[in-house]
């Protein structure tokens, strides 16, 4: 899995994969194929997973560890 921290996020939230995609406003394929990093995930989307997980998108993406 490429980004973990995302599914962490996501599993913190308590959410399942297709309520988060749900609440992206995606297709629970589109999100699973930007999580196993076989699609890119669009900037616009990236500020909206920060948003919804109050994390910073550089954690996010695992580019840090500072939430």
């Amino acid at each position: 899995m490429k980004f973990q921290n995302i599914e962490a996020e996501r599993a913190r939230l308590g959410l399942s994969k297709e309520d988060f995609s749900r609440k992206l406003g995606v297709a629970t394929k589109t999100y699973y194929n930007w999580i196993n990093g076989t699609n890119p995930i669009p900037s616009t989307t990236l500020i909206r997973l920060s948003v919804l997980c109050n994390a910073k998108t550089d954690y996010l993406l695992g580019l840090s560890d500072e939430r």
